[in-house]
């Protein structure tokens, strides 16, 4: 579907003009508005012009240098992105838009924009009223599919939102300020609590219809749409969200809420069951449809897109609509070539979470861990998602395996060697190559391969965090987090765990299993640990030889701190509402602390 964009668009407005010839009398109609909207709305293949629109409109993630992941401890970025002077604790209404985490590059980093979120907002409301009032153009089958959808779409934008900004107006109709008083236009934000709810139950409501499919397979004429499968794991995701101690409290960590606008303010364990109860519905019912991937390295490749783990994602055209995830990330030089900016590094923080392939952490004295001999027998996903020093570099569009040092190395320098300064080349000791496409070496939108919103692997984790919390680490709980495992050759949880013990076991798993997919940041709000793990240095690798003029002494590994001050204050667990937002509508109450 999202592949034919602009094909549908160009043939579309030469329709128009063919059949008008593009007539002076036309271009000077005076009601060529309203022919305008006539057309929009005749049929349903115009009708999916605006929806498609619609879905373009989905903030494309894969093409910021300064992804969300860049606002957590997994991550060093580039000075020069908005994500520093956020982790220097500069976060006020007035600064860049009242967003921190936008870019202003593209929609790229739209998602949490108060006035990006709502423009969206407004067209999904558009769209329903219109084929509502055009519903003599289409059929009763098209019209209930496509509110489905459009309500899908609805929903995620404001989830998006919400989980920066907290309770919102909520909109279900165009305002049109030609038409209505400002009464009638301002609207005064909902409370957490109904702005979650108002999201959940249209959500629900999707999938009781079951006017969508469950999942949608490579190939299909409709691949990108909305699905049940997307619908069910964004309620989970939500109720797993709101569930989490930062906002299922009577005390948020941001300070006093009297409003009640960015928690529910109170303690609801039931809160926990009901996160579970989604998720494992998502199990049982879509357990025909969905499973996890072989292989987790290839799960984002083109070749495998909408394997059984894939939940929902936004399809990708090279060149047209293509991704430049790829110049963003991995490492810098390849074979004594400039390839990326090297965005990407993994701070040693993050690293330590890799267990031994005997599936212990390292920190466990039986684990066999080496502090000189970090990088010997870790699990498997260390060597899928992490390029180390010493690592083999090999990817389909390179003519030969390149083996990366960033070690400090005056006998044989190497172009990847940490310098602790501003160039491109990481101060980490450590690159990524989760999720790069192995086909395309870097920029110009050249890659094809789809970003991924949700996957399996995520259900299991949401489902086995909300059941621990909830009735503790029984064997239900144990089984999703060891699926996972077992994907990865690692033996399963030890028996016998506590629900502390369990809850850090998963917290883990899911640290490692979802690094680099936009996850982290929010996993260190709800969890209220942002205020400790945002207020440390992070730390790399450094590498140096005992004998380093000829290199005859041994390799020593050393964890550095990186000097890069970090400031995070307890109102940074939410957004601030931008100034002008406030300024304009008197009804809107800022958050608290700002």
């Amino acid at each position: 579907m999202m592949k034919n964009i602009k094909q549908i668009v160009f043939a579309a407005t030469l329709g128009i003009c063919l059949t008008t010839s593009c007539k002076e009398d036309f271009l000077d109609n005076q009601i060529k508005s309203r022919l305008t909207d006539d057309i929009q709305w005749a049929s349903e293949g115009n009708a999916d012009l605006f929806l498609n629109d619609i879905y373009s409109a989905l903030s494309n993630k894969w093409n910021s240098p300064d992804n969300l992941d860049n606002f957590t401890d997994d991550n060093d970025a580039g000075f020069y992105w908005k994500s520093y002077s956020w982790r220097q604790g500069i976060v006020d209404p007035a600064v860049n838009q009242g967003t921190p985490m936008d870019h202003a590059n593209a929609n790229a980093t739209d998602y949490a924009s108060w006035g990006a979120g709502f423009t969206k907002i407004r067209k999904c409301n558009l769209f329903i009223e219109k084929i509502t009032e055009n519903a003599a153009n289409f059929s009763e089958a098209y019209i209930k599919k496509r509110t489905d959808e459009v309500r899908f779409l609805r929903a995620y934008y404001y989830s998006e939102m919400f989980m920066h900004l907290g309770g919102l107006p909520i909109i279900t109709a165009t305002l049109d300020r030609n038409k209505m008083s400002e009464e009638e236009l301002y609207n005064e934000r909902s409370t957490f609590e109904e702005t979650f709810n108002f999201i959940t139950t249209e959500l629900d409501q999707i999938v009781t219809n079951k006017l969508l499919p469950a999942k949608y397979n490579g190939g299909d004429a409709d691949a990108g749409r909305a699905t049940l499968g997307a619908a069910l794991a964004l309620k989970g995701w939500l109720e797993l969200y709101a569930a989490s101690p930062a906002f299922n409290t009577a005390t948020p960590p941001s300070g006093a809420d009297p409003n009640k606008l960015i928690a529910f303010g109170n303690f609801d364990a039931k809160r926990w069951e009901k996160a579970a109860a989604t998720n494992k519905k998502f199990m049982d019912t879509f357990g025909a449809q969905y499973a996890l991937f072989s292989d987790v390295s290839a799960l984002w490749w083109e070749k495998n897109e909408y394997n059984s783990e894939i939940i929902w994602d936004r399809q990708i055209v090279p060149v047209i609509m293509g991704s430049n995830y790829e110049q963003y990330g991995g490492p810098v030089w390849i074979d004594g070539v400039y390839y990326t900016w090297g965005n990407y590094c993994p701070t040693q923080e993050l690293v330590d979470q890799f267990a031994m392939a005997n599936g212990k952490p390292i920190t466990d004295p039986t684990s066999g861990y080496d502090p000189q001999k970090p990088y010997v027998n870790r699990e498997k996903r260390f060597y899928d998602f992490i390029v180390y020093d010493g690592a083999p570099y090999k990817q389909d569009w390179m003519a030969k395996v390149d083996t990366i040092f960033m070690r400090i190395d005056k006998v044989k320098p190497s172009k990847n060697q940490i310098d602790f300064g501003t160039d491109d080349v990481g101060n980490t000791g450590y690159y990524f190559k989760k999720k790069i496409n192995p086909l395309k070496p870097r920029g110009g939108a050249q890659s094809g391969q789809n970003f991924v919103y949700y996957r399996y692997a995520e259900v299991l984790l949401n489902y086995a965090e909300a059941q621990n919390e909830a009735a503790g680490p029984d064997a239900s709980v144990y089984a999703a987090v060891n699926a996972i495992r077992k994907r990865s050759n690692l033996p399963e949880l030890a028996t016998g765990l506590t629900k502390d013990t369990m809850r850090q076991a998963i917290r883990r798993e899911r640290r490692v299993e979802l690094c680099f997919e936009t996850k982290r940041f929010y996993d260190i709000i709800r969890w209220v640990i942002a205020e400790d793990v945002m207020n440390k240095d992070f730390h790399g690798m450094k590498i140096t030889n005992s004998s380093p003029n000829d290199n005859k002494g041994k390799w020593v590994y050393e964890v550095v701190g990186l000097n890069h001050p970090h400031v995070f204050t307890k109102k940074m667990y939410m957004n601030p509402i931008p100034q002008p937002v406030i300024d304009q509508n008197k009804k809107i109450v800022q958050n608290p602390g700002y």
